[in-house]
């Protein structure tokens, strides 16, 4: 039977748009399902400042009577305009192992592309570099994270078959804590600190951190991130937004902040307790009792494992060591803690700089993903 393809229209439309990763990894141990909540908001165009700059449109694919495919088409305006590109994207994309179906969903967004203009397709992308990107092609058979999507090794198969290229490629670490810091990497942290004047920022609280340091914590990302691959800037409702979003998962002891004599940031380090374990439990849904599971992670003392979000330095401070003042603090804080092992944030591979500054650490790069092209 042929796959007919349906756009989202309806609350209960956008429902099944959201679950149904969930019922396509059912029972597989590597999948970390969305968390339920935050995906109504980020595909609410009311709700998601992204749509200042953002369109698009959702859609289901069905064979037989049942959903076996999803995807969503994305044109991030903003990112356009900066990249010099007219760019569609593809998100949100899941399907069974079928080439009707997985063809189907992408002919869906090169044509709702060429509808506006465009004239190539990447993906999968969100609409901004806070959202899941990149398709798993290395690291099956490993635990996903909150913040990173996990898919069937098929997919690539699929995307070759229909003709899509490699962009671009992001790898990711898992690494080792050590018993105690490095002898190095103290000293010259005590150094950078003394020769650049700065000092590392203690905050007591989550609404002192949102209060003094949220929006420049996410302005500084802006200025970091700008040259990275796909990176549109945030804007003042996005920041706002993900200031209420994301601070009040923050454990006020994994993260460091550095600052310069006048109390401006210039570097931030963030990791965050891992919420996978959460999320498989619950389902991906905090009602009605999912919240439970979210309780030890939010909470716990001595996670074993953390996940490494993001580190930033200020432009005019990179190459100085500031980093390594991030690292030397936070390392500590991981040994007291009694943490293990730090799962990295995708890095693209071409970032010799980040990834240059875990070398001291034992470290295995267990993963893969990759943003495909096509020209339409």
């Amino acid at each position: 039977m042929s796959v007919n393809i349906v756009k989202v229209s309806t609350k209960r439309e956008l429902k099944q748009f959201i679950r149904f990763n969930c019922e396509l990894y059912k029972g597989n141990p590597y999948f970390v399902p969305d968390l339920y909540e935050d995906m109504l908001t980020t595909l609410d165009k009311k709700r998601n400042a992204a749509f200042e700059f953002c369109q698009a449109d959702y859609f289901l694919a069905y064979k037989e009577g049942r959903i076996v495919g999803r995807v969503a088409a994305i044109i991030n305006d903003r990112a356009n305009e900066k990249w010099n590109c007219k760019a569609v994207r593809f998100g949100w994309i899941d399907f069974i192992d079928d080439f009707e179906v997985s063809k189907a969903l992408l002919d869906t967004v090169v044509e709702w592309g060429k509808e506006r203009g465009m004239t190539e397709v990447q993906g999968p992308l969100g609409f901004t570099d806070f959202d899941p990107e990149g398709m798993l092609v290395e690291g099956f058979d490993r635990l996903s994270t909150m913040a990173t999507i996990y898919n069937y090794p098929y997919y690539p198969k699929h995307m070759e078959h229909l003709g899509y290229i490699k962009d671009v490629d992001w790898i990711e670490y898992l690494f080792k804590v050590p018993e105690k810091k490095w002898d190095k990497i103290e000293r010259l942290s005590a150094i950078i600190e003394k020769r650049c004047n700065l000092h590392i920022v203690h905050c007591k609280s989550r609404s002192k951190l949102a209060k003094q340091y949220g929006k420049a914590l996410f302005e500084l990302v802006n200025e970091c991130y700008a040259p990275l691959y796909g990176y549109s800037p945030l804007s003042d409702a996005q920041i706002e937004q993900f200031v209420k979003m994301y601070i009040p998962l923050i454990n006020l002891d994994l993260i460091c902040l550095v600052a310069d004599e006048d109390n401006n940031l210039v570097g931030i380090g963030v990791a965050l307790t891992s919420f996978a374990r959460a999320l498989q439990k619950s389902n991906g849904k905090l009602l009605p009792f999912g919240w439970l599971h979210f309780l030890k992670p939010l909470f716990d003392r001595h996670p074993k494992r953390i996940d490494f979000l993001l580190m930033a330095i200020k432009p005019l401070y990179q190459g100085k060591g500031v980093n390594a003042m991030i690292i030397n603090e936070l390392l500590q804080r991981f040994i007291d803690m009694g943490i293990e092992d730090i799962e990295s944030n995708p890095e693209l591979e071409m970032n010799e700089k980040i990834q240059s500054q875990w070398d001291n650490f034992e470290k295995e790069q267990h993963k893969r993903r990759r943003a495909y092209k096509k020209e339409i």
